[in-house]
């Protein structure tokens, strides 16, 4: 009823700014276009008699003059006292136009025609601005979020492959849901809340989704970004909203999606600890764990930044369950190769297993973006199939960037890069307990003049152990390339090419110091606490735990090992200084050495291999 009436009015309105306009319209249509004459002119033909009337107007600017002829001709007059015994003597019929009458009705609309105008506008901008009907102007706290009370995703645990163990917990949660009375009969409650916690793109958002086509009840999903406005209350409105809808069609499931946007610590903003997210964040804990309670409602939350959420939102009684989706190991990228491969014609020559293997640390996203990158190469080559060779470009496309081919490279700048990268292989390949190399290359990439890629090991990526051993290869590889142009240009012609060398040497060093207790002199000890204030960044919020005689202690440490790292690189390069010459030509003339020649390279030449640290 209340919108009828709406829109009666602004059709009421539509219609007074129509009328308006149609009367200024009408009013100037009725306005005759006739000739004019010269002042001049009309007075001669005011003395020669041929003026039978003259039809004056209020301000005696101008004049109607009806010619003895009966045409009728208007004149500009000027301010002449004589005028009127001009026309009396020569007999001239004078009379005076009347003031123009507007209608009350007329003047009303012309005067309210601009605000009336400006009303209108007003009013469709601010309609079209709620997204519906005029009353949702005052719907700010009202909840965003997307119900489906059928889910249809399309998507299921079939679909998810590669994270068995956060399936298995929230398989779970579903089978709680369609089969509740196997579970109350021991005990058991259903959990309140579920955290999906892990590095972008590992298929947080894609389980959620899975949950959603597998569970078969009410699914409400909304992004913790859409609790947030600039008005003081919207976001504990919106959360008060959110749960009585969920109440309302219990059981079901809630999904916030990227909840470190409102359930981040409390106290810790600059602005004191009064904020608008934080008392958003203080209704979603009464709601999830309060006095009243919700039975019925599962909440099933995503993010990459646990460390920063609040104490309290973590507690069990809120999120009991915290399930880390974590980067697919082997047969977990195997898995998913599977799953993305549907739909996409693949010649003989795919290997599945051999692109898992070259893919560690790739995540579910990676792995759909590599395969689809290898169909747009396929596609642009005109390709009625996807090979192996579309396949290790995009892999090398995703990891390093496009080639840049059409760069032309002068000879010296070419053979001074393929020393580089042939300094980073050859140490590389002659370091004992270091990651095979894999390729070598000196064709540009992103920034990279030409790149060198190594395959780490599954079990130390895995594990996340990484021995002092292979620290101290890792920093005598870094160097090998500088070390190379050192060798073979001498010390003057040195370039800058291996700034991103020495800043991961130097970073390495440091934390073997400081944070894995590898010095001699300082033994096991960790130096820099993480401390302080998070939102204001690691390197400000971190606190100095040492004495200035300590901080020196720990740059002659660095200084020390960069060194012995230094001489470790040179050893091997100028004792093997022939294997390097060899592999620096080969990629002079091929541009690009896989692992299989470097190997053939190795077999066929006396090879040292680098003394142990």
């Amino acid at each position: 009823m209340k919108k009828r009436w709406k829109n009666a009015g602004l059709y009421a309105l539509l219609a007074i700014v129509v009328i308006a306009l149609g009367t200024a319209l009408l009013d100037q249509r009725g306005t005759e276009t006739v000739a004019t004459w010269r002042y001049s002119e009309f007075v001669q033909r005011v003395e020669n008699k041929q003026v039978a009337k003259v039809i004056l107007s209020p301000d005696r600017s101008s004049a109607l003059v009806q010619a003895e002829d009966g045409d009728k001709v208007q004149v500009n007059l000027p301010n002449d006292p004589q005028l009127l015994k001009i026309l009396t003597d020569n007999n001239v019929d004078i009379s005076v136009r009347p003031q123009n009458q507007d209608s009350v009705w007329l003047r009303a609309l012309s005067s309210l025609f601009f605000p009336i105008l400006l009303l209108v506008g007003l009013f469709f901008i601010l309609r079209r601005a709620q997204g519906g009907p005029g009353n949702q102007a005052m719907n700010f706290g009202k909840s965003k979020a997307r119900v489906q009370m059928e889910p249809q995703t399309q998507v299921t645990f079939n679909d998810v492959a590669g994270i068995d163990q956060a399936k298995l917990e929230l398989t779970e949660v579903v089978d709680f849901l369609k089969n509740a009375d196997r579970f109350t009969a021991v005990g058991a409650q259903i959990p309140k809340g579920v955290l999906l916690v892990g590095p972008p793109g590992t298929g947080k958002t894609l389980l959620a989704k899975a949950v959603a086509g597998e569970a078969g009840v009410p699914f409400f999903s909304i992004s913790g970004s859409e609790f947030v406005e600039m008005f003081v209350g919207v976001g504990a409105s919106r959360v008060r909203d959110l749960f009585e809808q969920a109440k309302a069609s219990a059981p079901c499931i809630v999904f916030i999606d990227e909840i470190d946007a409102v359930g981040r610590q409390r106290g810790a903003g600059l602005g004191g600890g009064n904020d608008e997210r934080e008392q958003t964040l203080n209704q979603l804990l009464t709601e999830m764990d309060g006095f009243e309670g919700n039975s019925g409602i599962i909440i099933v939350a995503a993010t990459n930044r646990p460390d920063v959420l609040d104490a309290a939102l973590m507690r069990p009684g809120r999120f009991d369950r915290q399930v880390v989706v974590d980067r697919p190991d082997y047969n977990g990228r195997l898995e998913i190769l599977r799953v993305h491969a549907r739909g996409k014609s693949l010649s003989k020559d795919i290997d599945l297993d051999k692109i898992a293997r070259r893919t560690p640390g790739f995540t579910g996203a990676d792995l759909s973006n590599l395969l689809n990158e290898a169909a747009i190469l396929a596609a642009r080559r005109s390709l009625a199939e996807i090979s192996m060779d579309e396949v290790n470009d995009a892999i090398d496309r995703v990891l390093a960037g496009p080639e840049k081919k059409d760069r032309v490279m002068s000879e010296k700048r070419k053979v001074l890069v393929a020393y580089h990268e042939a300094g980073h292989a050859l140490v590389g390949a002659l370091m004992p307990d270091y990651d095979p190399v894999q390729k070598i290359s000196i064709i540009p990439r992103g920034r990279a003049g030409g790149l060198t890629w190594f395959t780490p090991s599954e079990e130390r990526m895995e594990s996340g152990l990484y021995s002092r051993t292979y620290l101290q290869n890792q920093m005598a590889v870094a160097l090998g390339g500088r070390l190379a142009e050192e060798i073979v240009f001498g010390e003057e012609e040195v370039t800058t090419g291996a700034s991103n060398d020495l800043q991961q040497v130097a970073r390495v060093a440091r934390q073997m110091v400081t944070r894995f207790g590898m010095s001699d002199r300082l033994g096991p000890v960790a130096l820099g606490r993480q401390q302080g204030n998070m939102f204001l960044g690691r390197d400000i919020a971190a606190e100095r735990d040492f004495s200035e005689e300590t901080a020196a202690t720990i740059d002659d440490e660095v200084r020390q090992l960069v060194d012995v790292a230094y001489d470790r690189a040179k050893k091997v390069l100028i004792e093997n200084r022939s294997i390097l010459d060899q592999l620096a030509k080969m990629l002079v003339e091929k541009e690009t050495v896989d692992a299989e020649e470097l190997q053939d390279l190795l077999n066929n030449n006396e090879v040292r291999m680098a003394a142990i640290a």
